[in-house]
């Protein structure tokens, strides 16, 4: 390979990927199946722009926009919760910017909001009759609304839960049925969580419960429920009380938002299509429902699977696959399936590019467990180790523009699974309980000492980064990580885990009590890292939007002030108006620049750094 130039110039493998490849094109989530399988609608949004409701005809033809009366609202990456066609096909509804709900006719037609309340709506699912539509507010409430106009909103979920998401309604025996999933503080929805149904028309309730998590509701017309479970240690698509497809792989993720769509029966309840994670890695399968195999039809990670007649539409992605709306033709043998593109998110030029493959490994930790990750390898002698958020969560094999950038300047990319992590197992999940900060923080040293064994990179060339959970754990590496890494970029990051139990929003505010401990447990000052601002003996640069509804921004300025306090290299940037993550085009550009920068320094064996320190 060539030697890499600094900033956005020529990369290893021939030409690399811009700033404005990254910045531009758009996300495009949550397509859904018209009823009579000819039109696929689906969520576009420009990057720094609204989102938009288009439709694309299934035998390939241009995307059309649909005039929606309001912006509607959109999922992020393979959650939806948006959108649902109405049982004739002549509408679709759709959640707004507004938090109202609205029937919009398709192609076109005067729109109509059903109702409107005082938080995010969420999740719409028609009943088989058309006459009422079911939808989750503030994550909190389960609502039927008319379709008509007629009466006010009916809440249907009795209350006792703090959290009810993903409702769907099903015609059972001449009655609708509505199930949603439904969880209680202090756990979060892939701790335990339960199916909660009831009818319609009144009040007689349903409930699954397992051991672990129970998510996706999609029941059947005969009464019978297909979802996934973790009860056997993995998070498989199961039938009522029996595991469907029991193997050693995830066939879903954490619920984060709403609309997760990995698994679907087939419109005669031959097959359940379904979504195969095979330790980071994506493939859509097929099970026989009559033979009980599973055959395999595409490598990729694929979501928003959704199956009407002989068709079977999904978002696919994958290393080199920017992501797209595809379309499968069902027909024969599953091996043999035709597959068509629809629509395409990232810009032009992309599948232009050399893209790597990650490769698979495993660090042995000190406790005796091993720790998987994932090498995008540029073989250039220095290493970028990127951690995940969450800390439930994990980046699967996927279409990341950052990713690619990074390695086509040049740097291996790491993606460490630190215990707590999905996509391994239930007990891998549970196993970061009590010791977050610590055992995440063990874990990432444990692939970084790989890193240096393989020869891959050395300290001096060995760069940590993370955002949110990721950037505490970066972070925590950083403590007396003079001699394993040479600097550290935290984005978002949690740095006082006390303070984040108090002023977290809604959805995480207890989740601390789990990862850590009760309020009040020491745990909190041990393992945050404001108190070991003065241990941290590399570079870092911060970055942290100042409207974060979920770490506050006051975590990165003290920290930021205490490691300057002390003595150490810091340079913080904060971005006005951005929430959790970075949104906005001018804000995005300036994280790549920022990050070339500092990586640049430490190519150089540079200390200095750019202090911003403003309030």
């Amino acid at each position: 390979m060539s030697t890499v130039l600094s900033g956005d110039t020529v990369a290893c493998m021939g030409h690399g990927p811009s700033i404005e490849m990254c910045l531009a094109g758009r996300d495009v989530t949550e397509p859904r199946l018209s009823p009579d399988g000819s039109t696929v609608a689906f969520i576009s949004r420009v990057s720094g722009g609204p989102a938009s409701l288009m439709i694309v005809p299934i035998d390939g033809g241009a995307e059309r926009m649909i005039a929606t009366a309001v912006e509607p609202t959109t999922g992020r990456g393979r959650n939806g919760g948006v959108i649902c066609w109405t049982p004739d096909g002549s509408a679709i509804v759709h959640v707004g910017v507004d938090n109202g709900v609205w029937w919009q006719p398709v192609p076109a037609g005067v729109a109509r909001r059903l109702a409107v309340f005082d938080g995010p709506v969420e999740g719409p699912s028609c009943s088989p009759d058309g006459a009422q539509v079911v939808v989750s507010v503030d994550r909190g409430a389960i609502w039927a609304v008319s379709t008509a106009g007629e009466g006010r909103p009916r809440r249907l979920d009795d209350g006792r839960h703090d959290f009810c998401i993903d409702p769907v309604v099903v015609g059972r025996g001449g009655e609708a049925v509505v199930w949603w999933q439904a969880w209680s503080v202090p756990y979060m929805a892939w701790d335990h969580s339960a199916l909660v149904g009831c009818l319609l028309s009144g009040d007689e309730g349903f409930r699954i419960e397992g051991v672990g998590q129970v998510q996706q509701p999609r029941p059947l017309p005969d009464g019978r429920m297909l979802c996934l479970r973790d009860d056997h240690g993995w998070l498989n698509v199961w039938l009522d009380d029996v595991v469907l497809i029991d193997e050693p792989f995830e066939h879903g993720g954490p619920t984060w938002g709403p609309g997760q769509r990995s698994m679907v029966m087939s419109p005669d309840g031959s097959a359940v299509a379904f979504h195969r994670n095979e330790q980071g890695f994506g493939r859509l399968c097929v099970f026989d429902m009559v033979s009980g195999r599973v055959h395999e039809v595409a490598r990729g990670v694929h979501g928003q699977l959704h199956w009407s007649g002989e068709t079977l539409t999904a978002l696919r992605s994958g290393a080199r696959t920017p992501t797209q709306v595809v379309a499968y033709r069902t027909a024969g043998d599953p091996a043999s399936w035709q597959r068509s593109t629809l629509a395409v998110g990232p810009s032009a030029g992309w599948e232009q590019l050399d893209l790597p493959e990650p490769e698979a490994h495993r660090a042995s930790t000190a406790a005796g467990h091993h720790v998987p990750f994932r090498r995008y390898a540029a073989n250039q002698g220095r290493s970028l180790v990127a951690i995940h958020g969450g800390p439930t969560d994990q980046w699967e094999v996927e279409f990341l523009a950052r990713i690619a950038y990074w390695w086509s300047r040049g740097w291996d990319v790491i993606v460490p699974d630190p215990r707590g992590s999905t996509g391994h197992g239930r007990d891998y999940m549970l196993a970061l309980h009590g010791e977050w900060g610590r055992g995440d923080v063990a874990d990432v040293r444990s692939v970084i000492e790989h890193v240096h064994r393989e020869r891959w990179s050395i300290p001096a060339t060995t760069v940590v980064m993370g955002s949110s959970s990721g950037g505490m754990a970066a972070l925590g590496v950083a403590v007396d990580g003079a001699g394993l890494i040479a600097g550290c970029i935290a984005l978002y990051p949690v740095t006082d885990a006390a303070q984040l139990a108090e002023h977290s929003h809604r959805y995480e505010a207890h989740y601390t009590t789990l990862l850590i401990g009760p309020e009040g447990d020491p745990a909190f000052a041990e393992r945050s890292l404001i108190g070991h601002a003065a241990r941290i003996d590399v570079p870092v640069l911060l970055m942290h939007g100042t409207a974060d509804p979920v770490v506050p921004i006051e975590q990165s300025q003290h920290l930021a002030a205490a490691i300057e306090a002390a003595g150490g290299t810091v340079s913080f940037e904060q971005f006005e108006g951005e929430g959790h993550g970075f949104r906005q085009p001018a804000h995005r550009r300036a994280e790549y620049q920022r990050v070339g920068e500092f990586l640049d320094r430490v190519r150089a064996g540079r200390r200095d750094a750019r202090s911003s320190l403003s309030p």
